[in-house]
């Protein structure tokens, strides 16, 4: 039950993977550059790293329900006073209410349910990770399939596509960009704030009714009692310890490999593919779904093969797609395929990592533990928004990053692979050989 209402709670805030779909639109509707709206979705995944290191230290003391009622009201309130930008036009107005607000709701949540959910499974710490880590990866697939099916998107997308297209001409032709025959129709601008407020309605009555069924598991149980046996690190004790700053580098590539795709998926699938906005729009609301069943997947699988092992895989995996995507030759099937497992080994890296830290360091302090962990989740969101956004106006492509991101993962491989054996104790070890 408790697993099943931390799916359900993540779901919303997963959406923050669906940026990419309102990003063209927010550009038409405002006279944006797509630079500027990208930073929105970087500003968010950085304080999504913030709240995660609040909401994990606050619920390691009090537990996850009321941390994860606060954040589901944050980023539920951040997301609907998007709803203003009409009254503003002030794209710093954008970073405030979806990057700073919605981002730190979206991060106490993420620790909250996780570091609830993640003690219910002693014995297959990954697959108990994987779970709630993957709610969040599937909220973008629901979420995706939802607006797509929304009337009126399709008219605000196709009026989205034409700003772009325009924008990209004028770039190309080194000229001046008119941006007012394109910007969105006052009915149509209308439509789409009204898409934020429904949705901050939504993500609230859902998330919130989620989060009264997450509790932490029973301490003076034996099943959930042989968790707390063996090394338990605090965070200064973490941060004292090099295998750290190892995790930490591991998932600082992994999230600036999958960013870059990610935060640009459509214009990036309409370069390499000659596709419309709709046309690719639509076929990553149905790729997202790889995104959320590689958290539970590679979680399960970290659970037999080792953290280790899995984790180097996951990264020669990410190298091999982007060697394949930027000598795609613009086939749909290929890029599609590329993508798919791409975000498949994307998704596992966060599957995988949870359980990468708590068996390392204990799971007596994991939510301070792993809120700073994923500090590189945030890092890695502005670093790699930074790389793609000047890379995409020098060059006016995404095809140049394709190489240089194959070889940073590529030596990433290696990293896994000088980590020491973690310090489980044999009782966990033989609980999930029963399991």
């Amino acid at each position: 039950m408790v697993a099943v209402a931390g799916i359900v709670a993540v779901a919303g805030p997963g959406a923050i993977y669906s940026f990419s779909l309102l990003s063209g639109p927010l550009s038409a509707a405002f006279g944006w550059l797509p630079s500027e709206v990208t930073w929105a979705f970087a500003i968010g995944n950085f304080f999504l790293a913030v709240g995660g290191l609040i909401g994990g230290w606050v619920s390691d003391m009090k537990g996850p329900r009321v941390v994860g009622i606060v954040g589901i009201a944050l980023w539920s309130l951040g997301y609907g006073l998007c709803a203003v930008l009409p009254a503003t036009h002030s794209v710093v107005m954008l970073y405030l209410c979806y990057g700073v607000i919605a981002g730190l709701g979206c991060g106490m949540t993420y620790m909250a349910v996780l570091n609830a959910v993640i003690r219910w499974f002693p014995g297959q710490r990954g697959f108990g990770g994987g779970l709630v880590i993957m709610g969040f990866g599937l909220g973008s697939f629901v979420y995706n399939l939802i607006v797509k099916a929304w009337a009126p998107f399709g008219a605000i997308n196709t009026a989205a596509q034409a700003y772009t297209t325009a924008l990209s001409k004028a770039a190309a032709a080194h000229t001046e960009f008119v941006a007012g025959p394109f910007i969105l129709a006052p009915d149509a601008l209308g439509q789409f704030m009204s898409l934020f407020v429904a949705s901050g309605i939504g993500f609230a009555l859902i998330g919130g009714i989620a989060m009264f069924f997450v509790a932490n598991p029973p301490a003076d149980e034996p099943a959930y009692a042989v968790q707390y046996q063996g090394p338990q690190a605090t965070l200064p004790e973490m941060l004292g310890d090099a295998r750290f700053y190892i995790l930490w580098a591991m998932l600082f590539i992994n999230v600036f490999g999958g960013v870059t795709i990610i935060s640009n998926m459509v214009p990036l699938m309409r370069e390499l593919t000659g596709q419309s906005a709709g046309g690719a729009a639509g076929l990553y609301a149905i790729l997202a779904i790889f995104n959320g069943l590689g958290r539970l997947f590679w979680g399960a699988l970290s659970d037999r093969l080792g953290r280790r092992a899995t984790f180097a895989m996951l990264f020669a995996g990410q190298a091999l797609v982007f060697v394949i995507l930027d000598s795609s030759g613009g086939d749909v099937t290929i890029v599609a395929a590329s993508i798919a497992i791409l975000l498949l080994c994307y998704g596992g890296g966060f599957g995988v990592m949870p359980a990468f830290n708590a068996d390392y360091f204990g799971i007596k302090n994991f939510g301070a533990n792993y809120g700073m962990h994923i500090s590189a989740w945030g890092m890695a969101a502005v670093v790699g928004t930074a790389f793609i956004s000047v890379l995409k106006d020098v060059t006016g492509s995404f095809a140049g990053m394709m190489q240089p991101i194959a070889v940073v993962l590529l030596v990433a491989t290696f990293l896994p692979l000088i980590l020491g054996e973690s310090h489980i104790t044999g009782s966990q070890k033989e609980l999930s050989l029963e399991s």
